[in-house]
């Protein structure tokens, strides 16, 4: 009786766990949600840069954000936070690209376009209808300041909120990618 009881009590014990006791808590810091495809449009690049288009993107994970060609306070803060994730992944920043929506018809200032270091590669695209339709809404209502990550088959998957604080919302976005990195293979070794 003993051994029977040794045996069944584990797994009496698991299935006591999974069905009543479901623990609540999670590891990952941003927002996920059911994965949207990009739309199949090629979207224009903004000075220099070339067109964008959903292969674009693929083999790639990639930190992508929606603003105003005028970047405000919200804006500044996801372009540095994504920046500093993406620098982060030390050996693995190949696999990680940086993506602006610009959602109006200006132009960026100098200042807040790429520069030739590897570590400041953003592409800066014109965003459209479709693409902005793509992208789930945050609780504030506005995309300037959310930073989204794109799969590398191109499937919008996660959001991070803006916070005030950026060293906090680096972290916070730079563990999730990591942990990302580490488990997948998608877009290790230029496959998708």
């Amino acid at each position: 009786m003993l051994l029977a009881l040794v045996c069944i009590l584990p797994v009496a014990a698991s299935y006591l766990m999974f069905y009543v006791w479901q623990p609540q808590g999670r590891v990952n810091n941003g927002t996920l949600f059911e994965p949207v495809p990009l739309p199949d449009t090629v979207l224009a690049g903004i000075g220099d840069q070339p067109a964008l288009g959903r292969g674009g993107l693929q083999g790639h994970w990639t930190l992508l954000l929606a603003a105003p060609s005028i970047c405000d306070s919200a804006c500044a803060r996801a372009l540095y936070v994504s920046r500093q994730a993406r620098i982060a992944q030390a050996r693995e920043m190949e696999r990680v690209a940086r993506v602006w929506l610009v959602t109006d018809a200006g132009k960026p200032a100098a200042g807040q376009l790429p520069g030739p270091s590897a570590a400041d590669a953003l592409h800066v695209v014109r965003a459209d209808a479709a693409w902005l339709a793509a992208l789930p809404q945050p609780a504030s209502g506005s995309l300037a300041g959310a930073v989204y990550l794109v799969d590398p088959l191109g499937n919008v998957m996660m959001r991070f909120d803006d916070r005030l604080d950026v060293t906090e919302a680096a972290r916070a976005l730079t563990k999730d990618l990591q942990r990302l990195l580490k488990y997948s293979a998608l877009g290790r070794g230029g496959r998708p």
